[in-house]
């Protein structure tokens, strides 16, 4: 059974088609990109997988069940959520934004604070220096690097990233995608990834599904998606 499955999703709000019988399926494991220009959809179909917004026709099932059958609260706080702006508390320090999902989940002072400490080992910022400090006083790297450690932190099967490095300049962007690669291979975490930028796409997707207009273009492994003969795919392979 896929992890997260869509069938014929259509999304529809005003009047206005966002997406388009959109049927897609991620295997535990895997991560699936979705890439495409700005307005095609893709961060409309990462909110119907956590129940922020429902289809107005066809089915959006996480662990085989419909988003609309589970309770909103346990959907969300089951899935790893990365932005571009992190959306990191701003009053709260490191520690606390960490820890928020652990705590909210009802895990003991202790195991947060082991589960913290652990996290921001590894992502590559160190709790003796770290923990203490406010979202105002890291980089705009090091803030994501925040982000990914807070979405981790109560061990969720699914991980969602809305083009999460898309503000970030280039060295630091590659630095993290590397880091990306790093934490798929210890975790094995199933995720979507959203994303405009083929070079991305190609480096850190397992399967790239290809969004024009709401609509699904190209769906494959990422490792034939170079052999695409569609002309939106030819013009993302175009920028490489």
């Amino acid at each position: 059974m896929p992890l997260v499955e869509f069938r014929n999703v259509v999304y529809e709000i005003a009047g206005r088609t966002i997406l388009s019988g959109v049927s897609l399926s991620v295997e535990a494991g895997e991560t699936l990109v979705l890439l495409g220009r700005s307005g095609s959809g893709k961060s409309t179909a990462l909110k119907l997988t956590n129940g922020m917004l429902f289809p107005t026709s066809g089915q959006v099932l996480v662990g085989g069940r419909s988003t609309r059958d589970w309770d909103p609260i346990k959907l969300k706080r089951g899935i790893g959520y990365v932005i571009q702006d992190v959306g990191l508390f701003p009053h709260f320090t490191v520690a606390r934004n960490v820890g928020l999902v652990p705590r909210l989940e009802g895990w003991n002072d202790p195991d947060v604070e082991r589960r913290v400490d652990q996290l921001l080992e590894i992502v590559g910022m160190p709790a003796a220096d770290y923990r203490a400090r406010y979202p105002r006083q890291l980089s705009g790297g090091q803030r994501q690097r925040i982000g990914v450690a807070r979405a981790l932190a109560a061990d969720p099967a699914l991980l969602l990233f809305d083009e999460p490095f898309g503000a970030l300049d280039p060295v630091t962007r590659l630095e993290l995608q590397q880091q990306f690669q790093i934490w798929q291979k210890d975790f094995k975490k199933t995720s979507i990834f959203v994303t405009h930028d083929i070079r991305e796409a190609l480096r850190l997707g397992t399967h790239i599904a290809l969004l024009v207009n709401g609509r699904v273009e190209v769906s494959t492994q990422a490792a034939g998606f170079s052999s695409s003969a569609s002309p939106e795919a030819r013009a993302f392979l175009a920028c490489l």
